[in-house]
């Protein structure tokens, strides 16, 4: 499949789609990608295109200009907090909400592998992004930091979910509370990395990657990622083993499965087609 563009409506999210991959990426290098109005808006509406269309089967969210993500526009707020009257703060807390369901929230949830492709720092929100992809890969000279205590903020964008279950509570409070650098490195010992790449390596791993995603099995996909999701927000063992046996039983009874046994007895890579 050849390279399409997928209209954002702003240059502060870029977005294509090839081979079987959407790559969407944060755009606002002059401010290390911190979050605009209109790049939240942009990916909300890639995502959402990104989840539905068929053409679809694996997402990679990264940044540009050896960024990742800063988070909040930290000096945009400071300008409107000094401005006139705005929304009142349940419109605010509303507004937030959508906006955190709609991007994040989105990540974790979709019923497609993604993937987060850190070129640099990913600070903040821009973390829990990060942290909201199904998998990450770093460049090795990418950092994380939390960077809410430096600001005065608790977090937001659920990164206090993501990684509590990446790492356990008490080391993803530690992150947190002492806004400290994590390094690659750091990152991949810890978990919250799967590779750790140069940074001249990064696109090319990051693709191959994806591509492969995107070679994969839709159906199981999504059964896995049910799976952990209903996992890691608390269901109980039974709970967990009945959810796996339905859908195993459902996956043994796709177009998919059959191909992939067939493929097995005949010695070369199964063609999945999601049905």
């Amino acid at each position: 499949m050849s390279r399409q563009e997928i209209a954002t409506e702003t240059e502060d999210l870029l977005a294509y789609e090839e081979d079987g991959v959407a790559v969407i990426t944060l755009n606002r290098p002059q401010a290390r990608n911190a979050m605009s109005g209109d790049m939240n808006a942009a990916l909300a509406s890639t995502l959402e295109y990104a989840e539905s269309a068929a053409s679809v089967r694996a997402i990679v969210v990264t940044g540009a200009g050896g960024a990742f993500c800063a988070g909040g526009d930290v000096k945009g707020m400071a300008a409107a907090g000094a401005g006139g009257a705005g929304p009142t703060l349940d419109e605010r807390i509303y507004a937030q909400r959508l906006n955190q369901r709609n991007t994040a929230g989105r990540m974790y949830m979709m019923p497609k592998p993604v993937l987060a492709s850190l070129p640099g720092p990913a600070a903040g929100a821009g973390l829990a992004l990060a942290l909201a992809a199904d998998l990450r890969i770093m460049a090795d000279t990418a950092f994380i930091t939390s960077a809410f205590a430096r600001v005065g903020f608790s977090g937001d964008y659920g990164g206090s979910f993501f990684l509590s279950n990446l790492v356990g509570s008490g080391k993803a409070k530690e992150i947190y509370f002492l806004s400290d650098r994590v390094s690659a490195e750091e990152c991949l010992r810890l978990g919250i990395a799967n590779q750790v790449v140069t940074a001249a390596e990064l696109e090319s791993a990051t693709m191959a990657l994806a591509r492969r995603l995107a070679s994969g099995p839709p159906v199981a996909y999504r059964y896995m990622k049910e799976n952990f999701n209903r996992a890691a927000m608390g269901g109980d063992v039974i709970e967990c083993l009945d959810l796996e046996a339905t859908h195993h039983v459902h996956a043994g009874l796709t177009e998919d499965h059959r191909e992939a046994a067939k493929a097995f007895v005949e010695k070369r890579e199964p063609v999945f087609n999601g049905r």
